[in-house]
């Protein structure tokens, strides 16, 4: 084995120990391999969409740069590694520039194993030397940052990766620069998957302490709450879900810390709940969501109870699934222009709700109902209320009787019938008293119960 045969050798296991098999695997039937490079960003950096530079996206991750190489039979001592290098969200001319500059540093050590030095420079200086800063503009194009600046080297030339520059004026695009994706393609959301999947397999290598059971456990058996960053354990959240889907509380999965507003979302509940509680909860959600749209009402058929969509200024809906014409107001069949009617209990309610209305509150009751009925409904109800306090309904045909003075056996004016005042009995023609000289009955001794009268005087009267 020649001496650069045994570098190769020495400088592939070196590699092969300091990186796991994600990041180098080495090739088979050749001295090389493939090396995936993720860069090391600063904290707080940020992408966002070319063209909406108001909604910016906090990133830790980017999809990695990928340099697959060959080794010569003569590297290190003559030749140069043989290699491409390939970025789904840099541009050709940006990686035209990298591949100039891992060049460089090849011919700097020339004579020298140099892959280490290359995956170094790719790791952690990318983005300084491309001029990268947050807010990193993403598009259908490359990518740049947001104000766009330059670096130029000593004699002047801007560096050869210029963000946003195709090449266009200076050295022409590499053939080892590679593009995964289409430049016309929106890469934001492939960015934005990718930065949580590696969140989430960071998450689950750590160990957390549970708020609920205080047991330690990995990531991957805990849910993170995003907006508040407490964690807790999946078994004491699934049982918490379960029992709040059940009693239909689906606003109420939020994170159990006292005072924190953080909700899981759908996804996070998905994970934890089964498939029937998980469709019940999302069809509660739908209706808790569609309940607080004004232009949204039901079908008011039991059978369908479609939501039905209103256009403005109209009370007449249709439901698009049984084509059921209803009143928006009354829910009822569509009346046009005709008042709504008004059952019994509605008349009941109707005279508190236009009392307690404001002046718009009245009009609309006004115009839904008809003024006649409104106040008719006020006048029956203050009737109700003075005949509710101040009489009782004959025990026989049910007529109003109000009680002036006297005592408490009463006559109805309308079928003569007698009863007592006290507890509504019916009393017998014949000796209407007895019911309250009977020791056995509720009203003994209570004739002139609450009267303000002179017995003697009464029974006197009587005998006249």
């Amino acid at each position: 084995m020649s001496q650069d045969q045994e570098e190769q050798e020495d400088e592939l296991l070196a590699l092969a120990s300091i990186y796991d098999e994600e990041e180098f695997r080495r090739a088979e039937s050749a001295q090389g391999g493939e090396i995936q490079i993720c860069l090391e960003l600063p904290q707080d950096f940020k992408i966002v969409l070319k063209g909406e530079k108001q909604t910016e996206h906090d990133v830790s991750f980017l999809p990695p740069l990928v340099l697959n190489f060959e080794l010569p039979r003569d590297y290190p001592s003559t030749s140069s590694p043989e290699y491409t290098l390939s970025s789904k969200w840099l541009s050709r001319a940006q990686l035209s520039a990298l591949c100039r500059r891992l060049d460089e540093l090849w011919r700097e050590t020339q004579g020298s194993v140099v892959l280490f030095s290359w995956i170094q420079f790719l790791k952690e200086d990318v983005l300084g030397f491309l001029c990268l800063a947050s807010p990193l503009e993403v598009a259908g194009g490359p990518a740049k940052s947001l104000p766009e600046r330059k670096r130029s080297d000593g004699d002047g030339k801007t560096a050869g990766g210029v963000p946003g520059d195709d090449g266009g004026g200076q050295d022409p695009p590499d053939p080892r620069a590679v593009v995964e994706v289409d430049p016309r393609a929106n890469i934001l959301p492939q960015l934005l998957d990718f930065d949580e999947a590696q969140r989430q397999r960071v998450f689950d290598g750590k160990v957390f302490c549970c708020g609920i059971c205080f047991t330690e456990k990995l990531g991957s058996g805990c849910l993170l709450f995003k907006e508040c960053a407490h964690v807790y354990c999946r078994a004491c959240l699934s049982e918490y879900f379960q029992i709040q889907i059940r009693d239909g509380n689906v606003q109420c999965l939020n994170c159990p810390e006292p005072k924190c507003t953080s909700v899981a979302t759908p996804s996070q509940v998905k994970l934890l709940v089964g498939e029937e509680l998980f469709a019940r909860y999302d069809r509660l959600l739908l209706q808790s969501s569609l309940d607080l749209m004004a232009d949204v009402v039901y079908c008011p058929r039991q059978m369908c109870r479609t939501a039905v969509m209103v256009e403005p200024d109209t009370t007449m809906g249709i439901c698009s699934s049984c084509q059921y014409a209803f009143c928006t107001l009354c829910k009822r069949g569509y009346h046009g222009l005709s008042h709504c009617r008004a059952t019994a209990d509605e008349l009941r309610s109707l005279r508190d709700e236009y009392v307690s209305a404001s002046d718009d509150g009245k009009k609309f009751l006004e115009q839904r109902y008809g003024k006649r009925v409104i106040q008719k409904a006020v006048e029956e109800s203050f009737s109700r209320e003075w005949l509710d306090q101040n009489c009782k309904g004959c025990p026989r045909c049910g007529t109003n009787i109000q009680k002036v003075d006297g005592c408490n056996k009463m006559t109805c004016t309308s079928c003569k019938q007698y009863f007592c005042w006290l507890c509504l009995s019916q009393l017998t023609r014949v000796n209407p008293y007895s019911h309250f000289n009977n020791p056995a009955s509720p009203c003994y001794n209570q004739l002139f119960q609450g009267v303000d009268i002179d017995e003697d005087e009464f029974w006197s009267d009587e005998d006249d």
